[in-house]
């Protein structure tokens, strides 16, 4: 048996009990989330019934927390992809909670992560081109949201793109 720790908004935290079965449906998921509830079901060894009451389970306590296709970026013509290390000048806050509501607007930041160390964000952008990163960078990202320094990385080829997170193995506590 696992114990998960899932924050329920940020005011309090709710332990969630996760055996070898729901760790197999989680797998299965993250792996291929178009499964029908009887292929899923299938490949866990339950009833379709029995599978499509974990996965409400694992919805309602916020296991799983969505859905989403997965959409390949050099086919939406979004060919350039960096990653840009910000610094705020101001840590009060009103800067913090404006920048976060500048990034939530931005379409080509597709992740923003707060960070410890010499830098306060990374951001993982999605643009079309050099100059479309440009006029992200200069129009929006240095001119609106209260930056103070920036370093940009851009992707050369993925190595290892995104695949779900691990699964504890079964009958070990998490860390």
């Amino acid at each position: 048996m696992i114990i998960a720790s899932i924050t329920d908004g940020a005011l309090k935290m709710k332990a969630v009990e996760l055996d070898r079965t729901d760790l197999l449906i989680l797998a299965e998921l993250q792996h291929s989330g178009r499964l029908t509830n009887a292929e899923l079901a299938e490949r866990v060894h339950l009833s379709a019934s029995a599978c499509l009451r974990r996965v409400q389970r694992l919805e309602r306590d916020g296991v799983i927390a969505g859905y989403r296709a997965e959409v390949d970026a050099d086919r939406l013509g979004l060919g350039l992809q960096a990653f840009v290390r910000v610094q705020l000048a101001d840590h009060g806050g009103p800067a913090i909670e404006a920048f976060s509501c500048f990034v939530n607007q931005w379409d080509e930041v597709i992740a923003c992560h707060a960070l410890t160390g010499d830098m306060d964000y990374l951001l993982h952008i999605a643009v079309q081109d050099l100059e479309h990163f440009s006029r992200f960078l200069l129009d929006r990202l240095l001119n609106q949201a209260g930056v103070d320094d920036v370093n940009s990385s851009f992707v050369l080829r993925t190595v290892k793109p995104f695949r779900g997170l691990p699964l504890p193995a079964a009958g070990q506590g998490t860390p």
